[in-house]
C-alpha cells in the first residue's frame, strides 16, 4: 500500500513538470497491479501529450469496456481521431460521449466540454461540405480554415501527440475481466484525482501528426501477397496540421482558450515557461519521431543518438533509434536496440512488438512469433498485436494459427480490413473458399478503395477457376490506383491462363512501364510472344531477362527458365515454315538439355556440353521466319470450329481449372490428326480382313499411301550433337503381347505414334510447360522420373487436387491393412503388423493419425493387373505422406517412371492398341450403332487406365 501510495506521489511531481514518459510507466506498473479506470484515462491523456494517438484511442476503448458512460474517456478518444484527421469519428464518439452525458450530467463541465466540442466539430462540418462545391482554389483554402477551426477545438489538454515509433512504453493489459465500480475505486488508499484537470492550465499543444504505421498490420499497409516477403512495412506519407503563422493570445478561462489556436511543440521556446529537462527530453524525442515520419531516418538516428547519449537505456529512444533503423533495413541494428529496450523496460510492449516483426523480416519465424506472443502476455486483448502475429503466422505457413488469430483480431477491431482480408488468405489456404471470400467481401465492404483487397479476392476467384469474377475485381483493382502493377501483372497471368496472350501481352506491358525489371512480367511476356509466334520479340525478352541482377531464389529459377525457353524458341523459329511433323523437340533436342530443363537447374552443364541453337538472324537471313499468312478462309472457319467444339471436352469440372481456349483449340485440333492418321491405318486394316476372309492375299495389292513414316524421311536436321536421340517413335516401342499372325501393316502406326502426335500439340501450344517423353530423357531416366499430385502442402489444400483426397486417404488405409507394410525414404520396409498398429490404421481419421502409427515418413503402392502377362501384378502409383518443412505434412500422389517400369507398361499400351483395332477393324467397321461399339469403348478405355 505504502509503495502505490508513493507512486502516486512521484505520479504527480512528474505530471507537474511535464514529464509525460516517465509519468506513463508509473501508470503502466499501476495498471499492472490493478486496472484502475480513472488511471486508464490517466494514461491516456499522457499519451496525448506525447502525442501518441492510437494508444491514447486504446486505453479510452479499454475505459469504455468497463464504463461506457466515462465522459473524460469519450472526449479523449474523440480528440486523437480529430488530430489523426478522422474528423467524423471523432464526431461519432462525442456525440455518442454527449446522450451519456445529458443522462446523467453528474459532470456538468465535462457536459459542457463535450457540447461545445461538438458545436464546432459539426461547423468544421458544414464549412467543409460548402467548400466541396466552390473551384478548386477556393476549396484549398477552405480545407486549411476548416483545419485551423478544428485544431482550436482542442484543449491544452491534448497535447503532443508522438506516433507509434516512439511507443516504447509498456501498453500493460487490463486483467481484470470484470467492471471495475465507481465505489471500487475510492477504496483505493490514495484515490487518484484527474491528473488532466492537475496541468491543464500548464499544458501546451503541438502539431498533430499522424501516426506512422509501423506494423505490417495498419490498414494502409499493402498485404503481403503484393510486396517483398522480407518487407517490414510501408512508408506511409505523413499529413501535420500546420499552424498559423499568427500567434493567439492565451485568454484567462478555458473556455477561451478553446476557441484559440493550438501551440505546437516547437512554439515552446517562444513561449516563456521554464525549459525543464523533461521538456528539452520529451521535444527531442518528439523530433526524432517526426523524422522518422518524414522518412530522414538518418536524421532521426541522429537525435536518438543524442538523447541515448545522456540515458543510454532510455527505452522509448531506444524504439524510435530501432524503428528508423529497421525503416533503412538495417535489422540486425534494429534488433539489438529492442533488446535493449526490452532489457530495460522488461514490459515494453512496443519493444517486443518491434522486435517480432523485425525478426520476422530476417525469417526467424520462431523468434518472431515468441516476441509477439510475449507481447500479447502483456496485453492479451490487443487487436493490433493479433493481427502483427496472425500476419506472421500466415507468412510462415502456420495457416491455422493465422485463421484464429486473425478472427480474435476481427471480433477485438470489426473495422480492421487489412484484418480480414489476411483472414481471407488464410482461409481460402486451408480451403475454406466460402469463408474466405465472405472475409475478402467484409474487407471491401470496410473500405471500397482497398485495392488490395480487391485484388486478394480476384486471386481467390482465379484459384477457384472463375476468370469473370476474377477479372472484375482485377478492374475494380485497377480503377482505384492505375499504377498498380501487381494489378496489371495478375490479370496478365490470368489471361495467359485462359489462352488470351495477346491480352496478356497487354498487360504485361503495362507492368513493365512501372516496373522494368519485373522479372516475372517479362519472361511471362517473352513466353506469350514465343506462343503466338512472334520469336524477335520473345527472344529480346528472353534475353532481357537473363541480363537483371536478381535478389532471390525465385527469381533466378525464373532466369533458368529464360536461357531454356529462349533455346526452344530458337529451335522453333528454325522450323516455323517446315511442315508440322517436322517439329519434333523429343527426337532433336539433346537429352540433356530436356532433362535440365524440366528439373529448372543451373543451365551451366549444359552450356558446355550441348551445341546451342541457331541464331535468330540466321532463321531470317534464310527466310524461315516469313509473314505467316493468317487469313481465315472457309475450310480453315470450318476445321476451326470443329476443334474449339472437341477441344472443350478436355475442360475439367471442377475448382482450380481455368478455361483456356488456346488449349482447347489444340487440344481439338489434335483429336482431329489423330483421328485422320488412325481412320487411314484402320481402313488399311479393314480391307486386309476382308481379303483375308476371301483368302486374297493382301499384300499383292500396292497401298496408297500420301505420307510416309516420319523415320523414313531425311534425317532430321539435329544440332543437338551426336548424343541426341533422332530414332523414330517406331523404333523405340517394344512389341510385348503381339500374336505372330497379326498383319505386318498394321506396325505402321503404334500407341507410342498416336500419343505423340497429342505430345506435339501440347508442346506446341503453350510453349512454358516442358512437354516431353520420359523415356527420351538423358542416361539419369534410370533413377526414375515421374510426376506429382500434391493433395496437402503443410496446412495447404490444393484447391485443384483436394477433392481427391478422401478417395486417395482410404485407398491409403486400404493398401497398408492389406500388405502390412510401408516403406520409408530409403525405400526400406517398415513393418505395421505389431502392437495393434492395423486397428490403428483402420481408426485412422487423418494423414496426422496414419504418420503417428507409421512414426516416420513413408510412401506405399497401389497395383493393378497385367492383361499382357497373365497373373503378374504391376506396381500401379504411390502414396506418400512427409512432414513438411513448415507446418502440417505433406500428402500426395507420386508416380515414378523407371526404365523397367516404362517396358512393363509399353507392353500393357502395346496390346491396348492392338485390342483397340481388332475390335473396330472387323464387322464393327464403320458402324455408329453404340451397342455394336461396346467392346471398342471398353478397349479405348483400358488403354487410357494403363
Amino acid at each position: 500500500m505504502s509503495s502505490t501510495i508513493s507512486e502516486r506521489v512521484e505520479l504527480a511531481k512528474l505530471c507537474s513538470s511535464r514529464n509525460w514518459s516517465k509519468a506513463i510507466r508509473i501508470l503502466d506498473s499501476l495498471l499492472s497491479q490493478s486496472c484502475v479506470i480513472q488511471d486508464l484515462c490517466n494514461r491516456a491523456f499522457c499519451y496525448s501529450h506525447l502525442e501518441l494517438h492510437k494508444h491514447v484511442i486504446k486505453d479510452c476503448d479499454k475505459a469504455l469496456q468497463l464504463d461506457p458512460t466515462l465522459l473524460r474517456a469519450y472526449i479523449l478518444k474523440g480528440r486523437s481521431f480529430s488530430a489523426l484527421g478522422k474528423k467524423e469519428e471523432a464526431l461519432s464518439v462525442w456525440e455518442k460521449g454527449y446522450e451519456h452525458a445529458i443522462r446523467q450530467y453528474s459532470d456538468l463541465k465535462e457536459l459542457l466540454e463535450l457540447e461545445e466540442l461538438l458545436t464546432n466539430a459539426k461547423q468544421s462540418s458544414a464549412i467543409a461540405h460548402d467548400s466541396q462545391v466552390s473551384s478548386a482554389p477556393t476549396r484549398q483554402l477552405s480545407e486549411s480554415r476548416d483545419h485551423m477551426c478544428s485544431s482550436s477545438n482542442e484543449t491544452c489538454e491534448d497535447d503532443n501527440q508522438l506516433t507509434d515509433a516512439s511507443a516504447s512504453h509498456s501498453d500493460s493489459s487490463c486483467r481484470s475481466k470484470e467492471p471495475i465500480k465507481s465505489s471500487d475505486i475510492s477504496e483505493i488508499s490514495n484515490d487518484p484525482s484527474d491528473l488532466a484537470d492537475r496541468v491543464k492550465s500548464s499544458s501546451s499543444e503541438s502539431d498533430a501528426i499522424h501516426d506512422i504505421p509501423l506494423t505490417v498490420s495498419d490498414d494502409a499497409e499493402s498485404c503481403e501477397q503484393f510486396r517483398d516477403k522480407s518487407e517490414l512495412h510501408n512508408e506511409p506519407s505523413v499529413i501535420c496540421s500546420k499552424s498559423c503563422d499568427k500567434p493567439d493570445l492565451r485568454q484567462e478561462s478555458i473556455a477561451d482558450a478553446r476557441r484559440k489556436k493550438k501551440f505546437s511543440v516547437a512554439t515552446f521556446s517562444k513561449m516563456n515557461l521554464p525549459k525543464t529537462s523533461s521538456i528539452s527530453l520529451d521535444f527531442r524525442l518528439s523530433r526524432g519521431i517526426a523524422k522518422v515520419n518524414e522518412g530522414k531516418y538518418a536524421h532521426a538516428v541522429s537525435i536518438f543518438d543524442q538523447i541515448l547519449k545522456d540515458d543510454p537505456t532510455y527505452p522509448e529512444a531506444l524504439i524510435g533509434r530501432g524503428t528508423a533503423y529497421a525503416f533503412k533495413r538495417e535489422l540486425h541494428s534494429a534488433i539489438a536496440d529492442f533488446t535493449k529496450a526490452i532489457q530495460s523496460n522488461p514490459s515494453a510492449v512496443e519493444a517486443w512488438k518491434r522486435r517480432g516483426q523485425a525478426r520476422a523480416a530476417l525469417g526467424e519465424s520462431v523468434e518472431a512469433i515468441e516476441d509477439l506472443t510475449k507481447a500479447l502476455d502483456y496485453e492479451p486483448n490487443s487487436a493490433e498485436i493479433l493481427h502483427e502475429r496472425g500476419i506472421v503466422n500466415f507468412k510462415f505457413k502456420d495457416f491455422e494459427a493465422a485463421v484464429e488469430d486473425l478472427s480474435s483480431c476481427v471480433k477485438l477491431d470489426k473495422n480492421n480490413s487489412s484484418a480480414y482480408t489476411y483472414l481471407g488468405l488464410a482461409l481460402s489456404s486451408i480451403g475454406e473458399y466460402k469463408r474466405a471470400e465472405e472475409a475478402h467481401m467484409k474487407a471491401i465492404q470496410l473500405d471500397q478503395n482497398f485495392f488490395e483487397a480487391w485484388t486478394h479476392l480476384a486471386q481467390l476467384y482465379q484459384d477457384l477457376g472463375k476468370p469473370i469474377k476474377a477479372l472484375e475485381c482485377l478492374q475494380q483493382s485497377i480503377e482505384i490506383d492505375g499504377k498498380f502493377a501487381k494489378a496489371y501483372h495478375l490479370r496478365g497471368l490470368l489471361r495467359h491462363g485462359m489462352g488470351e496472350h495477346r491480352k496478356a501481352i497487354t498487360d504485361l506491358s503495362t507492368v513493365l512501364s512501372i516496373d522494368n525489371s519485373n522479372i516475372e512480367s517479362l519472361y511471362l511476356r517473352a513466353s506469350c510472344y514465343h506462343a503466338i509466334g512472334e520469336y524477335v520479340q520473345a527472344v529480346k525478352d528472353y534475353d532481357a531477362a537473363l541480363e537483371l541482377e536478381l535478389d532471390s531464389m525465385e527469381k533466378f529459377v525464373l532466369q533458368c527458365l529464360a536461357f531454356y525457353q529462349k533455346e526452344i524458341a530458337l529451335y522453333t523459329a528454325s522450323r516455323i515454315n517446315n511442315e508440322f511433323c517436322w517439329f519434333d523437340i523429343d527426337g532433336d533436342i539433346d537429352p540433356l538439355f530436356k532433362e535440365y530443363w524440366c528439373k529448372r537447374m543451373h543451365p551451366k552443364n549444359v552450356c558446355e556440353r550441348v551445341f546451342r541453337q541457331p541464331p535468330l538472324r540466321d532463321s531470317l537471313r534464310k527466310g524461315k521466319l516469313r509473314k505467316v499468312d493468317f487469313a481465315v478462309t472457309k475450310n480453315k472457319a470450318v476445321l476451326l470450329q470443329a476443334a474449339d467444339c472437341i477441344g472443350k471436352r478436355i475442360q475439367y469440372d471442377c475448382p482450380g481449372f481455368l478455361p483456356n481456349k488456346r488449349q482447347h483449340r489444340m487440344a481439338g485440333l489434335a483429336a482431329i490428326e489423330i483421328a485422320q492418321k488412325v481412320s487411314k491405318m484402320w481402313r488399311s486394316l479393314q480391307s486386309e480382313w476382308k481379303y483375308s476372309l476371301k483368302g486374297i492375299p493382301r499384300n499383292s495389292k500396292k497401298v496408297r499411301r500420301k505420307e510416309k513414316v516420319i523415320a523414313n524421311n531425311a534425317p532430321s536436321q539435329n544440332r543437338g550433337g551426336a548424343c541426341c536421340s533422332t530414332s523414330s517413335a517406331s523404333e523405340t516401342s517394344p512389341s510385348y503381347g503381339m500374336t505372330e499372325d497379326r498383319p505386318t501393316n498394321r506396325a505402321l502406326m503404334t500407341w507410342y505414334d498416336v500419343y505423340s502426335l497429342a505430345v506435339r500439340w501440347r508442346q506446341i501450344s503453350e510453349p512454358c510447360d516442358p512437354v516431353v517423353w520420359v523415356n527420351k530423357l538423358s542416361e539419369e531416366f534410370n533413377s526414375g522420373f515421374g510426376s506429382h499430385t500434391p493433395i496437402i502442402l503443410g496446412q495447404a489444400k490444393v484447391v485443384r487436387y483436394f477433392p481427391n483426397y478422401q478417395r486417395a486417404f482410404d485407398v491409403a488405409k486400404t493398401v497398408m491393412k492389406e500388405k502390412m507394410y510401408v516403406h520409408n525414404r530409403a525405400d526400406g520396409i517398415i513393418d505395421l503388423s505389431k502392437k495393434g498398429k492395423l486397428q490403428d490404421i483402420v481408426d485412422a481419421e487423418s494423414c496426422l493419425d496414419l504418420y503417428r502409427v507409421v512414426g516416420e515418413d513413408f510412401w506405399l503402392a497401389t497395383w493393378c493387373y497385367s492383361t499382357a502377362f497373365e497373373g503378374k501384378q504391376l506396381e500401379g502409383t504411390r502414396i506418400t505422406l512427409l512432414k513438411s518443412v513448415e507446418h502440417g505434412l505433406d500428402f500426395a500422389i507420386r508416380t515414378p517412371c523407371t526404365p523397367s517400369r516404362w517396358d512393363e507398361f509399353s507392353a500393357e499400351m502395346t496390346l491396348a492398341w492392338e485390342a483397340i483395332c481388332n475390335a473396330y477393324c472387323g464387322e464393327t467397321y464403320g458402324s455408329t450403332d453404340f451397342s455394336m461399339l461396346e467392346n471398342v469403348r471398353n478397349a479405348i478405355l483400358r488403354m487410357t487406365y494403363y
